[in-house]
């Protein structure tokens, strides 16, 4: 077993210090008084109630939030389509033209997706808003859903389908009661994934967002341009911390799972 060295914890903490010391700076002056970011001129909230008051700002973020739910959630049932036809369907013609469709957004420029949807949208004449974004977000983010149940479906064990299939089920009713809930963790992880991709998004919302449709990215990018504000580093706080208690609720969903499924394995064993 390799000792930890010294390069090695300095190379670790150089990394974390890299990555967390500018938020932890963004959080701290985040309270401060002074309209200046670079100025501590004492502790203060103002600056989140005046994010709180501005209705611009949460305007983009509930058409953030609505885009991301929707698209995400779409996203989800076409992916988890796909991802089930591309493994279980075995080989038919045009399969590798399936895959590699449903695949190209992975590797696909957001630059030459974003432009792409745009000519596509003026092509046939549609009106750009929420409504675009949400078709431009599920194209890219279906793909990252299909990965993650792919990987799944590929360790599933068909036998128990089977035995459904055995028992009297339809075809339909042994995905609704069998396979289903056992790939429940991926499908969520692929939704949380296409979620948080589409809260992140700025590149392909810019192409095919319109007038009346600004999200959160878009707006903060529009104010940075102009300068960094307070309000964005309040705006950047509650984000974080959101995305802290998130991840924090699933390790301790996961933690109490892993205990409980202990627990019941235990049980089992006693009894044989």
């Amino acid at each position: 077993m390799r000792r930890f060295s010294w390069f090695n914890a300095t190379s670790l903490t150089l990394g974390f210090a890299f990555l967390y010391v500018p938020m932890i700076i963004l959080i701290v002056y985040s309270f401060n008084k002074s309209k200046l970011v670079t100025v501590w001129a004492g502790f203060s909230t103002h600056w989140y109630g005046e994010l709180l008051s501005n209705q611009s700002m949460l305007d983009a973020a509930w058409v953030t939030v609505k885009v991301a739910v929707i698209s995400s959630s779409i996203a989800t049932v076409l992916g988890t389509m796909a991802a089930y036809v591309i493994v279980r369907a075995g080989r038919f013609h045009g399969r590798t033209l399936f895959s590699g469709m449903i695949y190209a957004p992975l590797v696909m420029p957001e630059v030459i997706t974003g432009l792409s949807l745009l000519l596509l949208f003026i092509g046939l004449n549609v009106d750009r808003g929420v409504m675009t974004i949400v078709l431009a977000h599920t194209t890219f983010s279906m793909c990252y859903v299909s990965v993650v149940v792919s990987s799944r479906l590929v360790s599933f064990d068909q036998s128990l389908e089977e035995a459904a299939l055995d028992l009297g089920c339809s075809p339909l009713q042994a995905f609704r009661l069998v396979t289903l809930p056992i790939i429940a963790p991926a499908v969520i992880s692929g939704w949380l994934l296409a979620f948080t991709l589409s809260l992140d998004d700025l590149v392909i919302a810019s192409f095919t967002s319109g007038p009346a449709a600004t999200t959160l990215p878009m707006k903060i990018w529009s104010s940075v341009r102009l300068g960094v504000s307070p309000e964005i580093n309040a705006l950047s706080t509650i984000m974080i911390a959101l995305v802290t208690v998130g991840v924090i609720s699933a390790s301790l969903v996961n933690k109490r799972q892993a205990v409980r499924q202990k627990r019941e394995e235990q049980a089992a064993e006693r009894q044989s």
